[in-house]
């Protein structure tokens, strides 16, 4: 058995580690086998392959798109050329919707009596990537909710007085992209998304047709009985198996960095690494 993580964020998105200091952590975990897919950003990849070299850790850079769904569905993508001219114009453009969907947001905070303004929320990101994570650590440092939990639920939740939903990529815009910068695709932790069983093989179907190479079978998101399940489904539609905690840091405490996994559970090659 080996540890990996093939799913991890840090400060230039919605997570709490520096690129630097997830590898660190990583390195202390016995970890092999590092990606950072942060969302919508490949900004943190360079310092996050260099941290990999100095600790001796097999890197794979990564991003995490979230594609256009009403419902949960997130793709990763694994060795891309994160100078991709294509893959940059997308996240930017993903970038610009998201900062016109944030100001949207702290406009409504505001009117509920919420008087946080943009520059706290990019204050407190400290990334290229402002999220509602970052929202909510304001709302709580301001002592307008007791925790992050609280200003989800109350507040900027999906169906939520403050909520604005967000403008993505349609699932085949995500694969494509992912494909011409050299990636591979893979569909981040599906226990998430809540479709039955006939929905999911429709959705499981049509996206490996469009170039779907991966399934985040054993996730941090996943229990045992699940783990097993999307293993199974995985085989069904001959995607790869893939293996990752989705670490943010201190904001999700109960996601420890590292899954455990026999040495043969990818071509890692693939990926571009070896053990």
């Amino acid at each position: 058995m080996i540890s990996v993580d093939l799913h991890t964020h840090s400060t230039f998105s919605d997570g709490t580690f520096t690129p630097e200091a997830l590898v660190r952590r990583a390195a202390k975990r016995h970890i092999v086998i590092l990606s950072l897919t942060d969302h919508d950003t490949t900004s943190g990849l360079e310092r996050f392959m260099s941290a990999c070299r100095k600790e001796g850790i097999q890197g794979v850079p990564g991003v995490e798109l979230s594609a256009d769904a009403p419902f949960t569905l997130h793709i990763m993508g694994y060795r891309i050329d994160r100078l991709n001219p294509s893959l940059q114009k997308k996240l930017e453009n993903l970038r610009i919707n998201r900062r016109k969907r944030n100001e949207e947001m702290i406009e409504k905070l505001v009117s509920l009596g919420i008087p946080i303004s943009m520059e706290d929320v990019i204050a407190e990101s400290g990334g290229e990537v402002v999220a509602r994570p970052h929202i909510a650590r304001v709302m709580v440092s301001r002592g307008f909710v007791p925790d992050m939990a609280g200003a989800f639920r109350r507040y900027i939740g999906r169906d939520c007085p403050a909520y604005v939903p967000s403008l993505r990529l349609a699932p085949k815009d995500c694969l494509s992209v992912i494909r011409e910068a050299g990636g591979l695709p893979v569909l981040g932790h599906p226990g998430l998304m809540g479709l039955d069983e006939d929905e999911l093989f429709r959705l499981l179907g049509g996206l490996a047709d469009q170039g779907l190479w991966g399934l985040e079978c054993i996730s941090g998101h996943h229990g045992a009985g699940e783990i097993y399940y999307w293993l199974k489904v995985a085989d069904r539609f001959g995607l790869f198996p893939t293996a990752g905690s989705d670490f943010h840091g201190a904001d999700r405490p109960v996601s420890e960095l590292g899954v455990s996994v026999t040495e043969g559970l990818l071509p890692w090659a693939r990926l571009g690494v070896r053990i």
